[in-house]
C-alpha cells in the first residue's frame, strides 16, 4: 500500500485537491447516468435564481467559457430544457428561459447532486458538513471576483 508523506498529508491544500479528484468523479458519474453535465446543471440551477438571462450573463454567473455555454445551451434546447429567442432590447442578444421541463431536469440534477454529497461526507456527521461547508466558503470567498 502506497503511504502519503505525513508533511504531504498534513497541507489542507493537497487534501482538498485530492478530494476534488473524488467529487468530481462522483458528480460526472451521477450526472452521466442523470443523461447531464455540469455545465447543464450550473445553467439551469442559474436560470431558476436569477430568471431569464442573455448567455453572456450565464457564462459569467456560471463561469463558463463563452464557446461552451453556447454548446451548453444549444444541448438544453435540444433536450426542451430552455428556450432561446432574440431579446427584444437588444437585436443581437438572446435571451435563454427555463422551461418546465428544464425545472423537472433541475430538480434530478438536484437528487443526483445530494447524494453525492451523501457519498463524499459520509464519514461526516450533518454538523459536521454545516461546518465544512461554511470554512469552505469563507476560505473560497477570498478569491471570488468583486
Amino acid at each position: 500500500m502506497d503511504e502519503t508523506p505525513e508533511r504531504l498529508a498534513a497541507k489542507p491544500s493537497w487534501l482538498i485537491t485530492q478530494l476534488a479528484v473524488y467529487a468530481r468523479r462522483l458528480v460526472f458519474d451521477g450526472f452521466t447516468a442523470a443523461g447531464a453535465r455540469g455545465y447543464h446543471y450550473r445553467i439551469l440551477a442559474a436560470l431558476h435564481e436569477f430568471g431569464p438571462a442573455s448567455q453572456a450573463e450565464l457564462g459569467r454567473r456560471c463561469r463558463i467559457d463563452r464557446s461552451d455555454v453556447v454548446a451548453a445551451v444549444n444541448e438544453l434546447v435540444e433536450q426542451g430544457f430552455v428556450d432561446r429567442a432574440p431579446d427584444p432590447d437588444h437585436g443581437r442578444r438572446n435571451k435563454v428561459t427555463l422551461t418546465r421541463g428544464g425545472v423537472r431536469q433541475l430538480r434530478r440534477m438536484d437528487g443526483v447532486l445530494d447524494q453525492v454529497q451523501d457519498d463524499l461526507l459520509k464519514p461526516l456527521s450533518a454538523e459536521d458538513r454545516q461546518t465544512l461547508t461554511r470554512l469552505l466558503g469563507r476560505v473560497l470567498a477570498q478569491y471570488e471576483p468583486e
